[in-house]
């Protein structure tokens, strides 16, 4: 069988899975469509968070981006697993004590405010849509190169599936959904690691081999050494060593930890199980299942480096593998022949005199339109031409985007054709149960936050899911257009920017709102739209309308700027609720509440048995 017919077998298998599940379970009521429920078992919830919060942007772009920056990447390891320890133990039971399932649910009875209701829907649209529109150019990257197809044709097809089976099943389909999500990437990722593991190191344990020697080649050498000599031979800086500013590695990885603590449609996912207890333990899940993937990153990232720097830097370009030539034609890799010698030649920035790289000018590869004269679309050796001008300030030659390096992994180590298939299974499946929770979130902040408590009060249960569903086709939409024209060229870089966004706006309200009896109305409104508003102006006018990186603010890159806006939202939040009255007494006696079965487990109190007796999970859902 031929490669292609591996991947319709499996794609198709996994996508008949996902829309069996769907349909099935199709979501009946407010209750199931918000919540599933609320009767999912821990073990479920904790595969169904673990794939929620496993985005396009971990499964495909992070192991990239630790080949292309080694040291520097870990920022997104430390910072997105930090962010989900915080998350359980700072938000989660206190969230799930107060029993209001969505975030601007939360703040607007917190804060007893119409107003910080509709701020922080505001707030949960921007940062959903900022993360969704990341992982709709995952599936467009995944369904071009899979099918042959445009980016822009591979979003489209990806936004109708998750309509599909994210809009009609609600919740409910998404959670069991998402349980044979997780199972499809855990396999996907870990057994293509263990066979290059095998074959570069001689471990069936990734992790041992990238700790252990490198054997391909004779004489053994220390793995990671071996991998330090080749980037600095070619002009880069060592694996091992970082060339990240510490302020900048401070902020981004902050931004990344604070905003994964304020992130909606990972706080709602416990709201899908019965009680304080059990959220407790589906937490204990999720970390271990996440973890499986998490550990196996850095070896896929310094796996995939090795591979691609020994196949093909000084080869000829028409003795090139087939598959570097497939990801060319999809415009995922390019090669611009500068000193015409026939030979693909990748070298750092440490071979140039101007410090650069840049094999074009130009962000990213161009091309002629097809109705061009074939001199205009294929070169001397057959390679895919660019309309891009060379950049003759350095000698490198070869251009790759971080998104495909897990893609093309397999494909560079020689691994059987069902374990590619397995891997593509693997990335269209992480980029669409992300989505998935994202839209469920949107569609809940529209229907239920905005016209349920604030527009039309009267919303029947049937009407509010019709307005869910409707609301989820227009954010699919938008994130779609987003999608083909995303805001960076990377995933990661893109998906980051909406961790930016929750860092300074919904993590110090959340958390003033949890932990503050003081905080009132007034301090959360100023705080979430001076941090929101910052952090958006820094991010649109560096990565839009062309501000320079000399301007940063302390050299601190857009990525990091979230950990800014959100000091400037603790600043205004607790110097405006201080200069205003204090909250009714009510509210400090809801805040005590929260907190109040900490305080009867000390007295030995069975509180399991107190909470949400129904397993409903909230008000009105």
């Amino acid at each position: 069988m031929s490669q292609d017919v591996y991947n319709f077998i499996f794609i198709g298998f996994t996508f008949g899975l996902y829309i069996f599940i769907a349909v099935t379970s199709r979501a009946s009521s407010t209750k199931e469509y918000y919540t599933a429920g609320g009767g999912v078992s821990p073990f479920a919830n904790g595969m169904a968070t673990a794939a929620d919060w496993m985005s396009a942007a971990t499964f495909i772009s992070m192991a990239g981006t630790i080949a292309i920056s080694g040291y520097d990447a870990s920022r997104f390891l430390m910072g997105w697993t930090g962010g989900f320890v915080l998350l359980t133990v700072l938000m989660v039971p206190y969230l799930r004590k107060f029993g209001k399932p969505t975030v601007p649910d939360f703040i607007g009875d917190r804060y007893y405010s119409k107003v910080a209701r509709g701020v922080a829907v505001v707030c949960a649209i921007f940062i959903c849509m900022t993360y969704i529109m990341g992982q709709m150019r995952g599936v467009g990257v995944v369904f071009s190169q899979l099918f042959g197809i445009k980016i822009q044709s591979g979003v489209l097809v990806g936004a109708s599936i998750v309509f599909l089976y994210a809009g009609l099943g609600g919740m409910k389909g998404i959670t069991y959904t998402q349980v044979a999500q997780y199972c499809v990437m855990a396999m996907a990722y870990t057994i293509p690691a263990i066979f290059i593991a095998i074959a570069l190191t001689n471990h069936f344990i990734p992790q041992l081999g990238l700790i252990g020697d490198f054997t391909a080649e004779d004489p053994k050498v220390p793995f990671l050494q071996k991998l330090n000599n080749i980037n600095t031979e070619l002009g880069f800086s060592e694996f091992t060593a970082g060339k990240l500013g510490k302020l900048n590695m401070f902020c981004i990885t902050a931004a990344l930890m604070c905003g994964t603590a304020g992130l909606p449609h990972v706080i709602v996912r416990f709201f899908t199980v019965k009680n304080v207890a059990s959220v407790r333990k589906s937490a204990c899940w999720t970390l271990l299942f996440i973890a499986v993937i998490y550990v196996t990153a850095p070896t896929i990232g310094a796996f995939s480096r090795v591979n691609l720097i020994t196949t093909l830097h000084e080869s000829s370009y028409e003795t090139a593998p087939a598959w570097f030539k497939d990801f060319e034609k999809t415009g995922q890799m390019a090669w611009v022949d500068k000193n015409e010698d026939g030979k693909i030649q990748y070298f750092g920035p440490g071979k140039s005199e101007a410090n650069s790289n840049a094999v074009f000018i130009g962000k990213g590869p161009s091309y002629p339109s097809d109705d061009a004269p074939e001199s205009q679309l294929v070169g001397e050796y057959g390679q895919r031409l660019l309309a891009n001008k060379g950049d003759m300030t350095n000698p490198n030659e070869l251009w790759f985007g971080n998104d495909i390096m897990v893609m093309a992994n397999p494909h560079m180590a020689g691994l059987p054709m069902w374990v590619i298939a397995l891997l593509m299974a693997g990335c269209i499946a992480a980029a669409l149960s992300t989505a998935a929770g994202l839209l469920l979130v949107l569609s809940t902040s529209i229907s239920h936050d905005l016209m349920k408590k604030i527009v039309k009060p009267t919303l029947s249960d049937k009407e509010e899911v019709n307005y869910a569903r409707a609301a989820s086709f227009i954010a699919l939409a938008v994130a779609a257009y987003f999608g083909i024209n995303p805001p960076s060229a990377f995933i990661a870089k893109t998906v980051a920017f909406a961790f930016g966004l929750a860092a300074s706006s919904f993590f110090p309200t959340l958390l003033a709102g949890i932990f503050s009896r003081r905080v009132n109305k007034h301090g959360a409104i100023a705080g979430m739209l001076s941090g929101i508003t910052f952090t958006i102006s820094y991010i649109v006018y560096f990565q839009f309308l062309g501000g320079s990186p000399k301007d940063y603010l302390l050299g601190i890159t857009p990525e990091g700027i979230g950990f800014v806006g959100m000091l400037i939202n603790f600043v205004v939040t607790f110097v405006v609720s201080y200069l205003t009255p204090p909250p009714p007494i009510e509210i400090k006696h809801m805040v005590d509440e929260i907190h109040a079965p900490d305080r009867l487990l000390a007295a030995g109190v069975d509180t399991e048995s107190l909470e949400d007796p129904d397993g409903v999970g909230g008000e009105g859902i």
